[in-house]
């Protein structure tokens, strides 16, 4: 029978050397089930789904559960998602986030639209010089520091002044922000919001956390906008430093987050909820009553092995606690701080990550 001629035929062109179709043509998901038959690309489940809200550009079919015509088959053998990297994607700026299976939705869901529906990135199109991508003006809800209410706030973003700026109603900016210490991250998740966003930078020695969310998907436009400035900035400050090792430090994400307890330096202290957020680039395990706080309570440098920070299972010797919970012990050369884990996992997670940090070389 075609039908299951042809399911034979689309697996084993999934699977095929040289055809990049073993991984999602938008993800980067591997053994993708799904393909798109009008563009003639292998996608995931996730994916697919962004792309049934597409039918003017796309239409999808599963390779094992939907019927295959002989001329759709055909299709996909001329066609597939090496093919389509290289018309939809031939120009793709380096600032520009390519999102992977583990990014919140709203990423995914531009960067299809983005190469696909408007085509932004084909080989006709002129590509935006970084200082001119990393300006933008609008505005965002931001979250405030006392009231925490998302109020209305409008944001200037500026790669050529190397600021980023935001207002309440008065003329003069509330904060001016330099890029070189600006950073964000999608934050759907822990600030309740499928566009939401946390905007880092630091002041006075600590970094400040700012909430925000746009209405709409354009927030992917901010995001990108402020990649663009910083890859503006460290390109014209590192011009000697190869683009490779640029690129990660364009954004970031905080390596590991979530609830853990801690004591006190005497370890005697009872110990308090806080919310732990770590930072590979700067090397800091920082840690806030609330997750949505504006500021850390405090923050625990992480270096190398070599100078005396380790990580262990378990508490010091001779330290007791009630509840039967696992434990990390983080060795610094001026004290031991002690922190509970809800469940192993959390803590073999806490480990890995910190060991990771550990692991790294110093950067300058």
């Amino acid at each position: 029978m075609d039908r299951d001629r042809n399911k034979t035929l689309l697996l084993e062109l999934q699977r095929a050397a040289g055809t990049g179709n073993g991984r999602c043509a938008d993800c980067g998901e591997p053994d993708p089930e799904w393909a798109s038959y009008k563009l003639g690309i292998f996608i995931c489940l996730n994916c697919s789904g962004i792309h049934r809200n597409l039918p003017q550009i796309s239409r999808v079919k599963s390779l094992r559960l939907d019927f295959w015509e002989n001329d759709l088959i055909e299709f996909m053998k001329q066609h597939g998602n090496l093919c389509a990297k290289a018309k939809y994607q031939a120009k793709v700026p380096p600032y520009y986030y390519i999102p992977q299976s583990c990014d919140c939705l709203v990423l995914r869901e531009q960067w299809i639209r983005a190469k696909y529906e408007r085509e932004e990135f084909v080989a006709t199109r002129v590509c935006q010089d970084p200082c001119s991508a990393g300006s933008h003006e609008g505005f965002l809800w931001k979250r405030g520091r006392e009231s925490r209410q998302f109020q209305k706030r409008r944001f200037l973003l500026s790669a050529r002044e190397g600021v980023m700026k935001y207002y309440t109603k008065e003329v003069s900016p509330k904060a001016i922000i330099s890029i070189e210490n600006l950073n964000a991250m999608f934050q759907t998740e822990k600030i309740q919001h499928a566009h939401g966003l946390q905007i880092t930078y630091k002041t006075d020695g600590q970094t400040r956390n700012l909430f925000v969310y746009h209405e709409s998907g354009k927030i992917v436009d901010w995001f990108n906008a402020i990649r663009a400035a910083r890859y503006y900035y460290l390109r014209t400050t590192f011009p000697t430093v190869p683009e490779p090792e640029l690129i990660p430090r364009i954004t970031r994400n905080y390596i590991k987050e979530g609830y853990m307890e801690k004591t006190g330096p005497k370890q005697k202290e009872a110990f308090k909820v806080r919310w732990f957020c770590l930072d590979s680039q700067d090397r800091n395990l920082m840690y806030l009553k609330n997750p949505l706080d504006a500021f850390a309570q405090g923050q625990v440098f992480i270096g190398r092995r070599d100078e005396g920070y380790e990580v262990r299972a378990g508490l010091p010797q001779g330290v007791r606690v009630k509840k039967r919970k696992p434990a990390i012990t983080v060795v610094t050369p001026m004290r031991e701080f002690v922190f509970i884990c809800e469940n192993d996992r959390e803590q073999r997670e806490w480990i890995d990550a910190l060991n990771g940090v550990i692991a790294q070389p110093l950067t300058g």
